[in-house]
Order: structure tokens, then sequence, then C-alpha cells
């Protein structure tokens, strides 16, 4: 029985040395690097070092496996030696693996695994300058395994990484909100910033026949009268036919001018900046800025206005829909049951099905619901025009100069059959 007490002493140690590097793995895999950075840029020296060595990952997960494994066969060994003294040889190598075996996976995996992910950042900084040190003493022996790494990426090239994709930053961001680390509004937020370089001018403008504009020699009288039932501070001028947008004039200086005695408003005319509809609006809102413009006329292929968008537009496909003491706000969806909602015409076509939960398996170019009802109708509709599509019963509620303002719309939920 001599050695029992040394030898079990060493076993505890190695079977706490497994965990250290198990834990050790796990942590450095799951760490954030975002905050670990945002330490080390504070000037923590050990986030520094934590970095450094995750910025190593193939070196550090090539030592910590060397040690592991060094750590578990010498455990095995002494185990084996340990129950060869207190039991039957033939029964010694069974009883040690056994007991090793549930010894290593419960202690040295299953435990220390389970913890380090919970606290990666906490345990990788506790033992980062521990498993730095190993490391320096492993090299030699890490040295031909690193340039098996080398090879095997010279063989195995990786295909070129461009990135994450937005799809893939949106997908972090809702795994960070689910997880509690950004609220729905900082959700929000990020997603809009993301997703808003790949929105077209054609997405967001006010489309021509909802354009206030006023004639070139329009009276005075009646450019006041404009002014006030639309709330504008600013009006596109055209001449002829509002195809031609020569420029536009701000509420200030007409007031002015009209204080001033002037009989028309030639001398208050602004240049107009002209943009095409598949301009990004991200392009749009850094052209406005840098011209110093608020209000942009949206040119088709023809020449013709296909609409006009403002500063204002942009910003609030950003950050959401913008009100001022002036601006009316309408609701663009009223639930009326679970499956039945009045729906503006101005009202997303995507956010529509979102909230329908309805996918459409034909394409489509219209931005608006009411837009899209016309292009799937093919017609202009009375009002109480009813027609069914799909699972989707649609009414319309009101008509407006040949545009649908509003509809109902009821959704019939689509049971799946069993296979």
């Amino acid at each position: 029985m001599d050695g029992v007490v040394p030898l079990t002493i060493a076993l505890i140690i190695l079977i706490l040395l497994s965990a250290f590097f198990s834990a050790t793995e796990t942590a450095f895999s799951c760490i954030n690097r975002i905050r670990i950075k945002s330490w080390s840029n504070k000037g923590n020296k050990r986030a520094r070092l934590i970095l450094g060595l995750a910025d190593n990952y193939d070196k550090l997960i090539t030592n910590i496996l060397i040690g592991n494994n060094i750590v578990n066969i010498t455990a095995a060994s002494l185990a084996t030696v340990l129950f060869t003294k207190l039991l039957d040889a033939s029964l010694a190598t069974i009883i040690s693996t056994i007991v090793m075996t549930l010894a290593v996976l419960i202690f040295g995996e299953i435990i220390p695994k389970t913890l380090a992910k919970k606290y990666p950042e906490s345990f990788a900084m506790f033992v980062g300058p521990i498993i730095y040190g190993i490391s320096l003493l492993l090299y030699p022996i890490s040295l031909p395994f690193f340039g098996l790494q080398k090879l095997l990426n010279l063989i195995f090239k990786p295909k070129n990484n461009n990135g994450a994709t937005n799809e893939e930053l949106i997908t972090i961001i809702n795994e960070a909100q689910h997880e509690g680390a950004l609220d729905e509004e900082d959700s929000t937020l990020i997603k809009s910033a993301i997703e808003f370089n790949n929105v077209e001018v054609d997405k967001i403008l006010t489309p021509r026949v909802d354009v206030i504009a006023i004639r070139r020699n329009a009276p005075m009288e009646e450019i006041v009268e404009v002014f006030r039932e639309s709330g504008y501070s600013r009006l596109p001028i055209f001449e002829d036919t509002i195809d031609n947008i020569i420029g536009f004039i701000h509420e200030k200086d007409f007031f002015l001018a009209l204080h001033d005695g002037e009989q028309n408003i030639e001398k208050i005319i602004q240049d107009v900046y002209c943009i095409s509809p598949q301009v990004d609006v991200s392009t749009l809102l850094k052209e406005l800025q840098n011209n110093k413009e608020h209000l942009a006329v949206v040119v088709d292929e023809f020449g013709g206005t296909e609409g006009i968008v403002t500063m204002e537009d942009c910003l609030e496909e950003l950050v959401g829909e913008i009100y001022d003491e002036s601006d009316e706000v309408i609701g663009m969806f009223k639930k009326l049951n679970d499956n039945t909602y009045i729906v503006n015409g101005n009202a997303d076509v995507e956010d529509t099905f979102e909230l329908l939960k309805f996918k459409p398996n034909e394409e489509y170019e219209s931005n608006t619901i009411g837009g899209w009802t016309l292009e799937t109708i093919g017609h202009t509709p009375e009002k109480g025009f009813l027609f069914t599509y799909k699972n989707l019963t649609i009414q319309i509620l009101k008509m407006e100069f040949r545009r649908i303002r509003s509809l109902r719309i009821h959704a019939e939920p689509i049971i799946e059959e069993k296979k």
C-alpha cells in the first residue's frame, strides 16, 4: 500500500489541471472580443494580454490541447498504478478506466466547461497570465504542430471571407436582443442603420399624385392658401406641368416677399436637386447634406417627375416617423380582430405582409399596399370592391383620385396538412 496517498494527491492535481485546460479552452472560444477590446483600449493590461492570446487562437488551442492530453494520459497511467496497488491486477485496469473516465468527464470536462461558458470573460481574465506562461513552456513541444497547422492551411485553403453579411448582422442583433444585451428600441435603431444602405429612394418618396406643388405664375393669394392648408415649409414650383419642376420656394422667403409687396415669386425660386429613383437613401442623405438641400425631385427614366423626397424622409427611414406640431398622426394599421385589419393604402407593403404573416409567391413592383392591390387586380376599383387573393380577403373602403386610401384585409389562417 506504499505510495497510495501520494498517487491519490497526484491524481487530484492532474484532474484539476484537466479542468483548468478544459475551462480555458471554452472560455477563450466564448469570450466577447468586443468587450475585451474595449477593456484593452481603456488601458487594462490583462485585457490586452487576453486579446493577444485570442488573436492567435490556433496557437493557443494547440498549447491547451497538448497540455490537456499530457495531463489526461498521465492521470490515466497513475490511476492504473494506484488501482493495481488497491485491487486485484485483473480488475485494476477495468476499474481504473471506469473511474478515470467518469472523473475526467465530470470534474475535468462538464463542470469546468459549464462554468467557463457562463463566465467566459471573468475566467479568461483570471487565467490569462497562467496560460501565457504555460504556452511559453510548451512552445518547444508545440512548434512541430504549428508547422503542421500551416501545412494544412496551405492544402485546404479557406474560402475568402468578406465579413458578415447584413442578414448575419441582423441575426446577431436579434440574438443580442433576445439575450437582453439590447433593448427593443436600440435593436430597431441598429437594424435600421444596417439596412439603411440597401434602401433606394423610390421606397420612401412621396409619389407624384400626392405632391403638392404650385404653378410658377400662381397668384400670391393662392400660394398663401397652399402654405396654410398644406403646413409645408417648402413647396415645389412647376411650369406648364408637374413634370417640369423648376425649383422650390421656402415659406419664410415667400412671406418676406409678400410683406415687401412683391407681386410674384420669381426672385425667391431656388434651384432644386434632381435624382434618380435608384439612388440609395444613404447616398441621397449625404448629397443633401453636402449641397445644403432639404428637398429633391425624383425624376424617372423619361425625365418626368416620379415624386419628391426630403431630408426628413431619409431620417425617418433610419429613426422612424418624425412628427412636429403641425403633423397629423395617421395610423397605418387598425386591428379589428386577430385576423382582420383596416389598412391605410400608403402602408408599406412588406410591413403589411409581415403583420398578416402572408408570403406572396409572385414578384411585385409596388411599395405600398394600395399600389400592390391595384397591381394585383389590374384595374382601378370602386369603393366597396371585394376580392380574394390566396388566403386574403380584401375590400376597398376608400378611393381618392383613382388611389386606394384604405382597405379592410382579412387573413384566413392557413392550416397545414399533416403528412
